[in-house]
């Protein structure tokens, strides 16, 4: 069980312009998020790779771990703690080959058990079910119910992650019905106040966990 994988899973929104990507991300971090995936799913190579190797700096200074979605290769590239995978990416097992045994690697599992299931046989560090709640994100994701969360928390061995549509109103249920840790983007990184409302998850989600 890997203990990183708790609490507030801060993932970044899709900015294009890399100084105001990185003052959010930086607001986020002063506020305590300390695992942080960046997801950047439309721009080209060059400013992914200019972006990524900008946050990692930013997540050392903090102490905080970069989580790269779905590019094995720009983790691989920039020396980032893990990759996150999705159904269309490259797989668990070509992830664990690409990065070694040092790396976090988690995976995508929709509302699907068995695929958290094979995820975790191939080397999977954590896997994250969802969307749980209607997200600005992803609105036409399919929802998972929370009963899925108690039940992957007792077949298996790594880190239940939470997505999808996930507010300081709902994060305390996700975690009461078995997340470890809640993935969150709209309402961290598209609130005016960034810092404060990290702040306000990481407290919740501790108190939860104690």
């Amino acid at each position: 069980m890997n203990p990183a994988i708790n609490g507030l899973y801060a993932v970044t929104p899709e900015l294009a312009d890399t100084a105001v990507l990185l003052a959010r991300t930086h607001a986020a971090l002063a506020g305590g998020a300390r695992l942080l995936q960046y997801r950047n799913k439309t721009d080209d190579e060059k400013l992914r790779r200019e972006q990524a190797a900008a946050l990692l700096k930013l997540c050392r200074h903090h102490g905080a771990l970069l989580i790269i979605n779905d590019h094995v290769d720009l983790a691989r590239e920039i020396d980032a703690d893990g990759v996150h995978v999705g159904a269309d990416d490259a797989g668990v097992a070509a992830a664990r080959t690409a990065l070694g045994h040092g790396k976090i690697i988690g995976a995508t599992c929709y509302r699907d058990l068995q695929r958290a299931r094979v995820a975790v046989a191939q080397g999977a560090d954590y896997v994250a079910f969802g969307s749980f709640y209607a997200s600005p994100v992803k609105p036409g994701a399919v929802r998972a119910p929370l009963a899925l969360l108690a039940q992957a928390r007792r077949e298996v061995t790594v880190p239940v992650v939470a997505i999808g549509g996930i507010t300081l109103d709902n994060a305390a249920a996700l975690i009461d019905a078995g997340a470890h840790a809640v993935a969150v983007i709209s309402a961290l990184f598209a609130v005016p106040d960034i810092e404060a409302a990290a702040r306000k998850f990481c407290q919740l989600l501790r108190a939860k966990m104690i």
